[in-house]
């Protein structure tokens, strides 16, 4: 996908939500459970259910991962249903990839070309040859780990070296890559004080921002200091949309909690 396209769904539906499918077997409906696969069950009814108030959908990787077999079976079939039925919404496999070489390209074509993802989460640690393989696909977009919203974030990211924080370098130096304009960034909501430095890095690169909703951070201050003149943000809620119930209404639950988070960004749209 473009990136102009992605911007044009922002402005069209008035949202720039991001709902991740971090779908777990023990908190699904029980009675989705009878179902020959309960994941994709779960999946195409909460995407079924928020995708008029969505502009992107992130699975978790790792939930998949972890039921083997059926769970690769059960990514498949959503992203597979995603692109056939929703091909404007943009995808994320967030799987947090980061090899070298031949390992690294095997990692873009899992995600881009296998199971046609729009965008993949990449870990920078091992530098640019780590990244580039990815950054070779035209119209997909490799998204960074940068500023993360976890406690841990400050055992590295946050560390002085030459007088600036590693984040930062991070970011200045992937700029520096060839196809760097494939390039977005992970930075947590919770990290929110920091988007108005990031910006002056990166003031023209998407942003994903998870940690609005179950983990805390505020939609108002990311916001505040994240806005680009192309929106440049994806918030993502994962938790507070896709279990907020686990009931019989789950779906009509769901909805109801991304059309309140979009309502919000609505207002942020008319405001700028």
């Amino acid at each position: 996908m473009k990136t102009s396209d992605l911007i044009a769904q922002i402005r069209k539906k008035n949202s720039f939500l991001c709902v991740g499918l971090d779908t777990d077997k023990t908190k699904i409906p029980e009675f989705l459970l009878t179902e020959e696969d309960p994941i994709f069950a779960f999946n195409k009814t909460i995407i079924d259910a928020t995708h008029p108030f969505a502009v992107a959908y992130k699975p978790n990787i790792a939930f998949y991962e972890a039921e083997g077999i059926e769970g690769w079976r059960a990514l498949a079939k959503t992203i597979e249903y995603l692109n056939k039925n929703y091909p404007e919404i943009f995808t994320i496999a967030d799987a947090k990839r980061g090899d070298i070489g031949n390992t690294a390209a095997m990692y873009a074509k899992s995600f881009f070309e296998t199971f046609n993802f729009d965008s993949v989460t990449v870990a920078p640690y091992m530098g640019k040859d780590s990244v580039e393989p990815f950054l070779e696909y035209a119209d997909k977009h490799t998204i960074l780990l940068a500023l993360t919203s976890n406690k841990g974030a400050h055992d590295f990211q946050t560390q002085p070296v030459q007088n600036r924080a590693l984040y930062q370098i991070v970011l200045e130096t992937s700029q520096t890559w060839k196809n760097a304009e494939n390039l977005m960034y992970v930075v947590g909501a919770t990290q929110a004080d920091s988007l108005s430095e990031i910006r002056k890095i990166v003031p023209d690169s998407f942003l994903l921002v998870p940690g609005v909703g179950a983990q805390g951070g505020s939609l108002e201050e990311v916001c505040k200091h994240g806005l680009n003149s192309n929106i440049g943000l994806l918030i993502n809620a994962s938790r507070s949309i896709i279990y907020a119930s686990n009931k019989a209404d789950f779906a009509d639950a769901a909805a109801a909690e991304a059309k309140r988070i979009s309502a919000l960004m609505k207002n942020v749209l008319r405001d700028l």
